[in-house]
């Protein structure tokens, strides 16, 4: 199941059902799990570990040193979760010292083609990231966050769990759990409410979620007075709960 034409140095390590395909480089300190398919002319250098039932399409670059002048060549890691498709020209790097040392991935992504996953960035599950979406570095993305075409994150941002960013976003600052963004920079517009009827929130917990996103941003409180008042709101409605605990996170100041 590996092609003839593939070269795998000795030090890797490959699942016994694992697919590669012709003319790809697969590194020392590189560990892939059972089913993962690698297609042709793909690059993964270690130390990376990639998970089962993953899909990796032609000329991606998985586990290259990190794009940062600082990298001097520390031992640094990827990884990749399960059950991840990525496309073609897809780039995932590792880590750096002065990060975590880890750039990591969940399981259930979609990366399409020519994303970018930058160095200790932490990506959740069941993520999609449309065609030349971009993560700069040490961003976080919670689970089910969806990246339009062609939008980016600046560096040490957090996105939370079932944002949409539109196509083109450019986002600079922390955008809380279940909101829609768009703009350059990107600015709140609504609360991603299809996302998360497709995903099994009931229309009860929705029109709640609505209601903490208006407190946030329509009720012209400050900061700490729209967090106190959702901390209440949440004792009622737990699906708000995640907009209170976002906020203490908050590195590079709240999106509004």
């Amino acid at each position: 199941m590996i092609d003839a034409r593939a070269v795998i140095d000795s030090k890797a390590q490959l699942a016994p059902d694992v697919e590669v395909g012709p003319f790809t480089l697969i590194g020392a300190d590189v560990t892939i799990g059972t089913r993962t398919k690698i297609g042709p002319h793909v690059v993964i250098q270690g130390p990376t570990r990639i998970g089962a039932d993953c899909e990796i399409f032609q000329f991606a670059s998985l586990g290259a040193a990190p794009q940062d002048k600082k990298y001097k060549g520390e031992p640094t890691r990827l990884e990749v979760g399960d059950r991840n498709h990525i496309r073609e020209f897809t780039t995932m790097h590792r880590g750096t010292a002065q990060g975590r040392g880890l750039t990591k991935v969940g399981n259930d992504n979609l990366f399409m083609a020519y994303t970018h996953v930058a160095h200790d960035c932490v990506v959740g599950d069941k993520v999609v990231l449309a065609n030349f979406a971009t993560l700069a570095g040490h961003v976080e993305l919670g689970d089910w966050v969806i990246m339009g075409g062609f939008s980016g994150i600046h560096q040490f941002c957090k996105v939370g769990a079932h944002v949409f960013l539109a196509n083109n976003a450019a986002v600079t600052r922390d955008v809380p759990p279940f909101l829609m963004v768009a703009g350059q920079p990107a600015a709140p517009h609504s609360v991603n409410a299809e996302g998360l009827k497709r995903r099994g929130f009931t229309p009860e917990q929705i029109r709640n979620i609505r209601r903490a996103y208006k407190i946030l941003y329509r009720s012209d409180l400050k900061l700490d007075e729209a967090t106190a008042k959702l901390t209440e709101f949440a004792r009622e409605a737990p699906e708000v709960k995640p907009f209170v605990d976002f906020i203490p996170t908050i590195t590079r100041s709240l999106i509004r």
